[in-house]
C-alpha cells in the first residue's frame, strides 16, 4: 500500500461543522458552570413614601423594607430566634420591628423634631410594610428626614425617600455617607 494511497482514503464520513458544532456545546457547557457560580450582586434598598395630607394635618408614611434584610437586623440587634412572617412570628418580634424602625426613623417638620406613631404592618411578598403617621402638621415648609434603617447591617444601604405634597413631588436618596436630607416647600 502505498502512503499515497492512504492520505486519499477518508478516515470518516462526518463533516467537520459536526464536531465544530459539538465542540460549542461542550465549551458552553463547561463554562457555564463557572459564570453562574460567580457571586451574585445583592442590593440593599428601601423605600418611604410621605405623604402631606393638609385636611388631616398629618404626614402618612409608609416604608417598604425586605424581610430578610430587617430579619437579619433584628436577629443581630434583638434575638436570633426572631422570624418574620412566619407562623412562628412572636408578638416581642413585632414590637422589635416598631423599636427598630422607630430609632431609625427620625422627622424634623419646620425645624422641630415630630412624634412618629406606628400603626402597625403586613407583609407583600418578601417585603414588610410598616405604616408610620406624624399628626398636628398645620403647615410644611420644610422637612428634614434621617433614615439609618439597615445602614449598620449593610454599608451599600440605600433608603429612598418619596414625599408627595399637593403642589409637588421630591424624592432623596439617603446612604451610609449621608443618612438625612432636607427638602425646603417655601
Amino acid at each position: 500500500m502505498n502512503i499515497c494511497n492512504v492520505c486519499q482514503k477518508k478516515t470518516s464520513n462526518v463533516p467537520l461543522a459536526f464536531y465544530m458544532k459539538h465542540f460549542k456545546i461542550l465549551l458552553l457547557l463547561l463554562i457555564f458552570p463557572l459564570i453562574s457560580a460567580a457571586p451574585v450582586h445583592k442590593f440593599y434598598v428601601s423605600i418611604t413614601k410621605i405623604e402631606y395630607v393638609k385636611e388631616k394635618s398629618s404626614l402618612q408614611i409608609i416604608t417598604k423594607i425586605f424581610i430578610d434584610d430587617i430579619e437579619d437586623a433584628l436577629q443581630q440587634r434583638y434575638n436570633a430566634s426572631i422570624s418574620l412572617d412566619t407562623k412562628k412570628e412572636t408578638k416581642e418580634a413585632d414590637e422589635d420591628l416598631k423599636n427598630y424602625i422607630l430609632q431609625k426613623i427620625n422627622i424634623k417638620v419646620n425645624g422641630k423634631s415630630v412624634v412618629l406613631d406606628y400603626i402597625g404592618k403586613e407583609y407583600d411578598t418578601d417585603m414588610v410594610v410598616a405604616y408610620i403617621e406624624v399628626k398636628d402638621v398645620k403647615e410644611l415648609k420644610t422637612i428634614e428626614i434621617e433614615n439609618k434603617v439597615l445602614m449598620d447591617m449593610f454599608p451599600e444601604q440605600q433608603n429612598i425617600i418619596h414625599l408627595k405634597t399637593l403642589k409637588s413631588r421630591r424624592s432623596l436618596i439617603l446612604d451610609r455617607d449621608e443618612p438625612k436630607g432636607k427638602l425646603d416647600f417655601n
